[in-house]
């Protein structure tokens, strides 16, 4: 694949996100029709998903899982990052044209993106970056707001009016943000085991970092979950997370203090 987005090329990656689910065909079918991914492969109870190639999301499906808890450690969101910001603005006329529910749109500064929800909860965002170079900085900490969507100006980019044909090849998954119950820990562990680097700090209730200078490849806070515990293995959510390192030699799995699998593979051509 050509053309990856700057999330994708740091000397860490996510790689891909698994979801647990009641209904796997269900929940693959909003990622397919929503966001446009092609399934890739199915194997008795598990599906993946992906775009241009490029595998981003494993679903596997059991019925006799619990529903998720907002309140526990786990997933607040998977981030679909687009290549281009006019794959965005098609994605929006998408969304207006199928009457998809989003649930917000923020202008981060670094980001623009859309929010909703998939069938069993899990948070989704859809996003384009900013040109790196238009990143703020104050020393090593990046600047990231949280305003309003100027959708106007979006769908002013240049190429919006052709139609959305599906996620387009490039497409990754940029980051991945976690629920969890203490975000200091949360910082200490993905600084001290996964050697991601802090960006920003929300005041102990959010942590943003992340490798080789973006701006954030995971995020994790305690809004709803904090003194969350360990995450329950039988609740429907998150899986995974799948990290492509260029600095690993071999395959390793872990989990973060409150369970969450953390899986690390050798970047392809490192």
């Amino acid at each position: 694949m050509e053309h990856l987005p700057f999330a994708a090329t740091t000397p860490i990656s996510v790689g891909r996100v698994g979801l647990r689910a009641r209904d796997a065909n269900r929940v693959a079918d909003f990622y397919k029709g929503v966001l446009g991914l092609d399934e890739m492969r199915r194997s008795g109870n598990v599906i993946a998903l992906g775009a241009g190639g490029r595998e981003v999301l494993e679903i596997e499906g059991s019925a006799s899982l619990k529903e998720d808890d907002p309140r526990s450690a786990g997933l607040f969101h998977t981030a679909f990052l687009l290549p281009r910001r006019v794959d965005l603005a098609r994605w929006t006329q998408h969304a207006i044209d199928d009457r998809i529910e989003i649930d917000g749109a923020s202008d981060h500064a670094v980001s623009e993106a859309i929010y909703l929800t998939d069938p069993e909860g899990n948070g989704v965002e859809i996003y384009a970056d900013r040109p790196r170079d238009a990143w703020r900085f104050v020393g090593d900490t990046v600047h990231m707001g949280t305003d309003a969507l100027n959708f106007q100006d979006l769908m002013s980019e240049p190429g919006s009016g052709e139609p959305w044909t599906g996620a387009p090849e490039g497409t990754v998954i940029g980051h991945v943000h976690l629920r969890v119950g203490d975000v200091k820990a949360a910082e200490a562990w993905w600084n001290d085991q996964q050697g991601l680097d802090t960006m920003l700090n929300y005041g102990g209730q959010a942590v943003f970092l992340s490798s080789g200078g973006y701006h954030h490849h995971i995020g994790a806070n305690s809004w709803q979950s904090r003194g969350a515990g360990p995450r329950e293995r039988d609740r429907t959510g998150l899986g995974f997370v799948e990290l492509l390192s260029k600095e690993a030699s071999a395959q390793s799995v872990s989990s973060d203090p409150w369970g969450n699998e953390v899986r690390v593979l050798p970047a392809q051509g490192a």
